[in-house]
């Protein structure tokens, strides 16, 4: 677990043939739309501008240490040349990605849906695009399930190490959707047995409906930790895949809240791009994406290595730690003063982390009596930093704080 909770920041990658459509990754169920609907979508897909090199390297801008890429989604089309199936990219995209991620430092993750809407002996259900057929086709989902896990046992067996999977999703007690999935439909337990043996280091999530590795809350900031390792998974614009009308993209101040949230409560934030069919980033997330990395670049000491402090943390601000280091996130620039409860004693130094200046330290004696110009006391054990009343020019300032 090591390499997870020290780098905290990674890139999610949806590609597919959805990339083509460009109206969010599930386009087939919510349209309806049968195999052979689908199918102008594999007819026309030729990304012919990928470029995982240049993905790799965005993501290591951006201050990511590991990407995870959609090997196949929920539509059932495979990125790489899987001897199971030909409903398939025409040539392999998944062994660039993995040379590119490993090029670049980066850890190797995929993504591989349990769902499968192609799939001939995947049961219709409440998911599906044919779920309002009359009659219901009877499938039977042991064919899936060797199928299922022959594709993984590819995966797993073609790319040398992989550091990283998540599985996408059981929803058995769903109750939006009839007819949910879960362990036993999957062979849950004889799946992930499978993958600890043919990668021992590797890193499973939650979503076989059996414990995994760590927890992914999804589109939504936890609002307390976990018991456990967790990673939130966020979009940009509420869209996994390409969404090319979609206009509902979040700032990069609030995505550098997040992240920072995120590490304070002890998880990590995997942050996800959608490229566009020809295989171009989404234009609209490289500039979000460039200033996330000048952030990271003088800042990621207070990330990369940290987790939650012991200390409380004052009103709209956050705090991470990493041994004698203390890390306060300020999402609000106070005028002149902050005041750290129970730090009056233990701090032997302070400075702004994005330009190493000196932040001065006083303690209020608790006795002191507020009088025109002269603050009043605090609670005793309160240690009150001295803030320039000019904000540092950056989306969230962190003060770094020396602990004795």
């Amino acid at each position: 677990m090591n390499w997870f909770v020290n780098d905290r920041f990674g890139m999610f990658v949806h590609w597919g043939l959805y990339s083509l459509a460009a109206r969010h990754e599930w386009v087939q169920t919510r349209e309806k739309m049968d195999s052979s609907a689908y199918q102008v979508y594999f007819d026309h897909f030729a990304p012919d501008r990928y470029d995982p090199v240049s993905w790799a390297r965005t993501a290591a801008a951006a201050g990511m240490r590991y990407i995870v890429l959609t090997t196949k989604h929920h539509d059932g089309f495979c990125l790489w040349d899987s001897d199971l199936t030909s409903f398939k990219s025409s040539r392999d995209l998944v062994e660039p990605f993995v040379a590119a991620c490993r090029a670049e430092g980066l850890k190797v993750g995929f993504y591989h849906s349990l769902i499968d809407w192609h799939h001939p002996s995947f049961p219709v259900d409440g998911t599906h695009p044919l779920r309002d057929s009359s009659p219901i086709p009877s499938r039977d989902i042991s064919e899936y399930r060797r199928y299922l896990h022959g594709q993984v046992r590819e995966l797993l067996t073609r790319y040398g190490t992989i550091d990283y999977l998540f599985f996408d999703f059981s929803y058995a007690n769903r109750t939006e959707w009839w007819g949910g999935k879960g362990p036993a439909d999957w062979g849950s337990a004889e799946l992930l047995a499978m993958v600890r043996s043919l990668q021992p280091d590797i890193l499973v999530n939650d979503r076989l409906g059996i414990p995994g590795d760590f927890i992914t809350p999804e589109q939504y900031q936890p609002s307390k930790p976990f018991d456990g390792l967790w990673e939130a998974c966020q979009t940009l614009n509420g869209s996994w895949g390409y969404d090319r009308d979609n206009l509902d993209y979040k700032s990069p101040e609030m995505l550098i809240r997040m992240l920072v949230d995120g590490v304070s409560k002890g998880g990590n934030l995997l942050l996800n791009v959608g490229p566009t069919g020809r295989g171009d980033l989404d234009p609209r997330a490289t500039p979000i994406l460039a200033e996330i990395g000048a952030w990271m670049d003088l800042h990621a000491r207070s990330i990369r290595g940290c987790g939650p402090s012991a200390f409380t943390a004052p009103p709209d601000c956050r705090l991470t730690q990493n041994g004698d280091r203390l890390y306060l996130h300020l999402f609000s620039w106070p005028l002149r003063h902050v005041h750290l409860e129970g730090l009056a004693g233990k701090v032997r130094y302070a400075q702004l982390l994005n330009d190493a200046s000196e932040i001065k330290r006083v303690v209020v004696d608790p006795g002191e009596t507020a009088q025109n110009t002269r603050m009043g006391g605090q609670p005793p054990g309160t240690l009150t930093l001295q803030l320039p009343v000019q904000r540092p020019d950056t989306p969230v300032p962190v003060i770094e704080l020396f602990l004795t």
